[in-house]
């Protein structure tokens, strides 16, 4: 049976778990390929894995500043407001905005900073005469624990020379973005962020069934062992913005799954649905539902698309049961002209932000937790492989009406 040696390459299955004010949060990293001779690894982790097999586990629990850079307060700073270039993007004027991330790029007389630079900087002051930007990791102040699960084993070449991978910055780069900064509301909702590029009826655009898969196999089976994780059997469960998959485990036993859609052939093929309406929630977003009805909504690959949030989660938390579960499920794919303008110019962190402010503005849900699942393989038979080594990135957010 082989082990983790200093000449192995592995298969690693990385699992940062952390918490912030608001949730709970985990960010799975699935690593192919990890050269434990050549790649940057912590030594604490290098020394735990070392004679483990496949299927075993190692947990660390890194403190704040040490899995990532730790915290410098010179790295938080203020600026000009002329040396935040608002037109960066051609044909475009970009506000700062509290909270939100931007390219260090766009900020001029910077020292080490050029207009190629695409890092992630925040901007935490906006004030009349300049700003305040924080140039520090966004976990910098985070404790956090990563469990590596060994999938695979292999072995080494001799040769030491070739590209080295550091993966404590690949599996860190992003996560933490979706927090609030010492927990203010981030400024998500402003520049007309619900704008979107065809405005037309969305009845008109859906008017043709789509029956194709929105997301590659990989990234539906992430889905659908999510679904699987936090449905139970017996649940009442809505499927919001529906078509004709539910993603919903074969073997799990509802009792009863209702679809609201906006095409009726995609619903009347979906043969997971129990019922379904025909409704238009942009158009309406009052849900033609009875209060309490429901032990569970979920949303999938669905929430960029809709133009008035705080109504529809309005509603969710009403039709919902005490303590009744909502889950939101999403990518990184979504048809653009009919997705609202914020999700575009939004990092993929930022999006799980976005979608958290939406579960905390009506005070309706609690014991919120956020998920991330990137960097596992596109499947061979996949019309984008090879174009396209990687599944389709998986984020969800997920709480319980209070």
């Amino acid at each position: 049976m082989k082990k983790i040696s200093k000449d192995a390459l592995a298969n690693i299955h990385f699992e940062m778990q952390w918490k912030s004010q608001q949730a709970v949060h985990a960010e799975i990293y699935d690593a192919n390929g990890v050269n434990m001779w050549r790649d940057c690894l912590p030594e604490v982790l290098i020394a735990e894995l070392e004679g483990k097999t496949t299927g075993e586990t190692v947990a660390i629990d890194f403190d704040p500043g040490e899995m990532v850079p730790e915290y410098n307060p010179n790295q938080t700073f203020n600026i000009k407001n002329s040396q935040f270039n608002r037109k960066f993007i051609p044909n475009k004027i970009i506000e700062p905005r509290f909270g939100r991330f931007y390219p260090k790029g766009l900020l001029n007389g910077i020292s080490g900073v050029f207009p190629q630079n695409f890092q992630p900087f925040r901007c935490v002051d906006v004030q009349g005469s300049g700003l305040c930007v924080d140039f520090n990791h966004p976990l910098a102040k985070t404790a956090i624990q990563l469990r590596s699960s060994i999938r695979q084993i292999g072995t080494g070449s001799i040769e030491r020379g070739g590209r080295c991978h550091d993966w404590m910055k690949i599996i860190s780069e992003g996560p933490g973005m979706q927090v609030r900064w010492k927990n203010r509301p981030t400024e998500f909702f402003k520049d007309n962020p619900f704008h979107r590029t065809n405005n037309a009826p969305d009845p008109i655009f859906y008017e043709k069934p789509r029956l194709v898969q929105h997301l590659d196999d990989t990234a539906t089976a992430v889905v659908t062992y999510l679904y699987y994780r936090l449905l139970k059997n017996e649940m009442r469960v809505l499927d919001l913005m529906s078509s004709w998959q539910s993603h919903i485990p074969a073997d799990l036993n509802l009792k009863k799954l209702t679809g609201i859609g906006l095409n009726e052939k995609e619903l009347r093929k979906n043969k997971y649905l129990n019922d379904w309406v025909v409704h238009d929630l942009n158009e309406n977003p009052v849900l033609p539902i009875k209060s309490n009805e429901y032990d569970a909504v979920i949303c999938t690959v669905s929430i960029e698309y809709i133009i008035h949030p705080e109504m529809i989660f309005d509603e969710l938390g009403r039709i919902l049961q005490p303590d009744g579960l909502l889950i939101v499920t999403f990518s990184n794919r979504w048809f653009p002209p009919k997705v609202i303008n914020i999700w575009e110019e939004l990092n993929d962190f930022e999006r799980v932000g976005l979608v958290l402010e939406y579960f905390q503005r009506n005070g309706m849900f609690t014991n919120l937790e956020t998920y991330s699942v990137r960097g596992l393989p596109r499947p061979y038979h996949d019309k984008y492989f090879p174009q396209k080594r990687y599944a389709d990135a998986i984020y969800a957010v997920w709480g319980r009406k209070a």
